[in-house]
């Protein structure tokens, strides 16, 4: 019988090899290419990465973040998603241990962090994996994380209904768009698996942080409040704090008096 480290550690080795195929998606999704085939290539010369270059993390380090063949510049962001990614898969191992509910929202983190980069890189969010992922998440979320499907449910027409509602609203008061579909899907997605309760949390949560960046973005680049920046990622980021932290953070919040 495995010890609890050593289910942990390969459950984090895991999750990096999972982040490298993240990579893969992150890449192809947006340009409408099969992230099953062709194999791995180099996306300067395009010839197939050998199975030896393509160990999560440590290949890139002995690479000195080069492809071996042309030697061109391999971006950071590569292992970065894959360390990302056994971060999430070693912090989910110690919260649920190997049950269903870790198969459930290792899935879910892992959708978030490909959306995440898709729209930090195209401000898109795919609707391939918003629309599926919406009955799909929500089947995880009543058969593995015991949540109900009225909940679920709700949490769907909720969460897309609210952010369709902010879009109009924004869009015939400023007479521009500034919240696409993919958002008003993402906010349905995150609804059917954490419920209709979390919705609250992750809306004041991701404008918080949006608010945030925003204002520092603007700051650096000397821009003004026209600038747009993509509301996904601190939607997912919030999705997450909400996972880890959600139980404790609104109950801290609740506990404060005026």
């Amino acid at each position: 019988m495995f010890s609890t480290v050593w289910l942990t550690m390969i459950f984090t080795l895991a999750g990096a090899a999972v982040g490298s195929f993240l990579n893969v998606c992150i890449f192809r999704i947006p340009e409408g290419l099969s992230i099953v085939s062709p194999p791995s290539r180099c996306p300067h010369c395009g010839r197939p990465i050998r199975f030896y270059d393509n160990i999560p993390v440590v290949s890139y380090l002995l690479l000195g973040g080069k492809c071996r063949d042309c030697r061109g510049r391999i971006s950071p962001r590569y292992p970065l998603v894959e360390l990302l990614t056994a971060l999430v898969a070693w912090l989910l191992f110690r919260k649920y241990g190997l049950t269903p509910a870790y198969a459930a929202v290792f899935v879910f983190s892992c959708a978030l962090i490909v959306i995440t980069f898709i729209d930090l890189d195209h401000q898109i969010i795919p609707h391939v994996i918003t629309l599926s992922g919406i009955p799909l998440f929500s089947l995880l979320a009543v058969f593995c994380m015991g949540l109900s499907f009225v909940d679920s449910f709700l949490g769907i027409m909720i969460g897309a209904g609210t952010l369709y509602f902010v879009a109009v609203y924004y869009e015939a008061l400023t007479e521009r768009e500034g919240m696409g579909g993919g958002d008003v899907n993402l906010f349905g997605m995150l609804g059917a698996f954490l419920g209709w309760k979390s919705l609250l949390f992750i809306l004041l949560g991701s404008s918080l942080l949006g608010a945030m960046v925003g204002l520092a973005a603007m700051a650096i680049k000397g821009k003004d409040l026209k600038y747009a920046i993509p509301f996904g990622p601190f939607l997912c980021i919030a999705s997450l704090l909400y996972l880890f932290f959600g139980t404790y953070l609104t109950g801290l919040f609740l506990s404060f008096r005026i």
